[in-house]
């Protein structure tokens, strides 16, 4: 059959090797297959199909170093793993069952208890049985916290299946933003992470959740999945009909050829490698350090991570001889095409394909004259309504200011104040606001605001981190959850922390109050990310941009707000959902981006920032302003669109999956509404204010403001 596109070459900067034990994993699993049924009579796998797939080969290229009896397992959870993706392909997503396979999803969390000595029930067919099996032999080996982390993961890739299914029912592909999301989950490589700890060394809890170690994980799962979309595209796009592959999804979005979304897929899996290749090299030595790791704790995040760098090198091995996959004219990388390493020695074809983008991330000029800003014609299919009690918050707001010292510092003054009238805001995201209540938003708009405009301003040209970091961590200490002792203010910033979080957590518990503080703290730790991206200057990976984004946007803390008094009515697991996840990142998405475009002129030409969608895409594709825009703009039109969808479609299915009760659903249904607000809200805040128009910004000062005195860094 002939090939939809050529594969084109892969930035693979390290060989694959083959673990000595493949024979004993390959023999071990076929074995264990047939145990648990899944081979001959199981209506989805002979014999033939599973040493044609040969996932004994796969985990010897993706774990060349563990022992034998370690790689028999690992091999024994990828056949599991396989093997329950076409299970689920035959029994429900051909016949677009998904109340059966709803049922046959929710049974299965009941075969991985917390507790290993905790009774299960009796299997009722093969994936049920290996997992039951799997569970028993694995956990003893490792933490609670891993064990916890693995069995989310797991059952992240058998529920986001239902997504799947759901998108085949209805014809839909999904966007760029929402597809890498999706597919991290769906796609399982998450879940691969989980048995690199187990194959090479468990992450310490004290790091497992952190940023450094947050986005080695997310990297390798996009790289993984994007290399097995190119390699797969053929199989599931034109044999099964899955809408769920990338070179699909870009195809669509773009509206270009196969091969050119093909080039772009591989493009984006670079980018990925790089990212991975960055934060291994510079953030995660800096959070051993900040977090004080141990020698062995520092062993075991290093083992870690060269695990991730196996694992891609051998999963491009495998896909290269598995029959599973079109690898037609793919260049090879192991040990077994011309000599040991030979592939990696082609530095020539390294650079071709991948110097060209990690050059453009370090070689942009800032200042450039680019405005005023292009704004295109946005879509905003929610009305606007505006609070009545807007001018009192006006008046409030410029107080609080004047109270708090923002207005002294050197960042801000009255006029600047003016020009942002974030009360406006306010005004529209929250129309029913009590005047109190609205007063109070603003302010913490104006706090938020205020941040984001000081950290690259008094550390960002100073390139000092270090009393960025300090001053992140006496913000933190502004926030007791539990009657801790909070530190004098030191400066506007705390004075206005200080003052909001006492108003605001008056009357929640401490569980609230926990919540609260991390989305707080999830905002200003990304303003550390931004600064270190200035210092090294460097343009982000467009996908690390977008997830950041919504974190530097505040996006947290702004959905931790609307929640407040939803109360009992609404289960925690509701907000956990994948459906209610992509309602919030969707309209968060659609908020940042519409953010970008009207701030391009301000942010590039007059502050020197590289933290802009626009530019992104520009650095990424090499292209410029009004194609970039374009591509920005197409991106926020689709991500109102999902909103929207979920809204329609997947909410009902949530709502019904879940048995949600009228009062919940209420709530949610309010939930939704105050989400519209706040899109219509902040457009119609951007189009007003004279924070972003280039007549006012042609007329300020844009560093430290010369009639007051430079705000200073609290060292002590």
């Amino acid at each position: 059959m002939t090939q939809p596109f050529e594969l084109p070459p892969f930035y693979l900067p390290h060989p694959a090797r083959l673990n000595p034990h493949v024979e004993q994993a390959r023999a071990h699993s076929a074995a264990w297959a047939r145990e648990m049924g899944m081979l001959e009579g199981s209506g989805v796998w002979e014999r033939a199909d599973l040493d044609a797939h040969d996932y004994g080969l796969l985990c010897a290229c993706t774990h060349p170093d563990c022992d034998g009896p370690a790689l028999s397992l690992v091999t024994d959870w990828y056949v599991w793993v396989f093997f329950f993706d076409d299970h689920f392909l035959e029994k429900f997503k051909r016949t677009r069952d998904r109340r059966g396979g709803r049922a046959h999803l929710d049974r299965l969390p009941l075969f991985m208890p917390a507790d290993p000595a905790a009774p299960v029930p009796a299997p009722e067919n093969p994936v049920e049985a290996g997992l039951a099996d799997l569970w028993a032999r694995t956990v003893p080996a490792m933490s609670a916290d891993w064990r916890r982390r693995f069995a989310l993961a797991t059952e992240n890739l058998l529920n986001e299946s239902l997504w799947e299914l759901s998108n085949i029912d209805e014809g839909r592909i999904a966007n760029p933003v929402e597809y890498i999301e999706m597919r991290r989950k769906v796609g399982g490589a998450p879940w691969s992470a989980g048995l690199v700890e187990y194959a090479t060394a468990e992450v310490p809890a004290a790091v497992a959740g952190t940023r450094p170690l947050r986005v080695l994980m997310e990297t390798f799962s996009d790289a993984v999945h994007l290399r097995n979309d190119l390699f797969s595209y053929q199989r599931e796009v034109e044999d099964e009909g899955e809408l769920s592959n990338g070179v699909l999804v870009l195809e669509t979005f773009f509206g270009c050829t196969t091969q050119e979304a093909a080039d772009t897929v591989n493009d984006v899996l670079t980018s990925r490698l790089h990212q991975f290749e960055h934060t291994a090299l510079t953030e995660v030595p800096a959070l051993a350090l900040d977090k004080g790791l141990a020698p062995d704790q520092v062993a075991a995040v290093t083992a870690y991570a060269k695990g991730l760098q196996d694992w891609q090198s051998g999963g491009h091995e495998w896909h290269l001889r598995s029959s599973r996959y079109m690898n037609g004219g793919a260049r090879r990388t192991g040990p077994w095409a011309g000599g040991a390493g030979t592939s990696a020695a082609d530095v020539r074809g390294l650079l071709a394909a991948s110097g060209a983008g990690r050059l453009r991330a370090h070689t942009h000029v800032p200042y450039r004259k680019v405005g005023p800003s292009l704004i295109p014609d946005i879509r905003m299919p929610f009305p606007l309504e505006l609070s009545p009690h807007l001018d009192g918050a006006r008046g409030d707001l410029a107080a609080w200011c004047h109270r708090t010292g923002i207005l002294a510092e050197g960042v801000w003054d009255e006029d600047k104040l003016a020009a942002y009238d974030l009360a406006l805001c306010s005004a529209g995201i929250d129309p029913d606001a009590t005047p109190e209540a609205l007063c109070l938003s603003a302010r913490w708009l104006a706090w938020g605001t205020y941040g984001d405009d000081y950290y690259p301003l008094v550390y960002g040209h100073r390139r000092d981190l270090a009393a960025a970091r300090l001053t992140t961590a006496r913000l933190s200490d502004c926030m007791p959850v539990a009657g801790e002792p909070v530190p004098a203010p030191a400066n506007a910033m705390e004075r206005g922390l200080a003052d909001l979080w006492a108003r605001t957590t008056a009357a929640m518990t401490t569980e609230a109050r926990t919540t609260l503080k991390s989305a707080v703290n999830a905002m200003t730790e990304s303003w550390l990310w931004e600064l270190a991206n200035q210092a090294q200057h460097r343009v982000p990976d467009p996908v690390d941009y977008l997830e950041m984004r919504r974190r530097t946007f505040g996006s947290d803390l702004t959905l931790s707000l609307c929640r407040m008094g939803h109360g009992p009515a609404v289960p925690p697991e509701v907000y956990r959902s994948g459906p209610v996840r992509s309602l919030e990142n969707a309209a968060v998405d659609f908020a940042c981006l519409l953010n970008d475009v009207f701030s391009y002129q301000k942010e590039i030409e007059y502050e020197g920032e590289i933290h802009n969608a626009i530019l992104v895409v520009q650095n990424f594709f090499g292209c410029d302003y009004p194609r970039a825009l374009g591509v920005v703009h197409d991106l926020m039109s689709r991500r109102l669109d999902q909103f929207e969808h979920v809204v329609d479609h997947e909410l009902p299915v949530l709502y019904e999956d879940l048995a949600l009760a009228g009062p919940a659903r209420a709530v949610m249904d309010g939930y939704v509404a105050d989400l519209r607000n706040w899109m219509a809200g902040i457009l119609n805040w951007h189009r007003a204010v004279d924070r972003y128009k280039a007549e006012w910004l042609a007329g300020r000062v844009h560093g430290f403001l010369p009639d007051r005195s430079p705000a200073r860094p609290v060292l002590a």
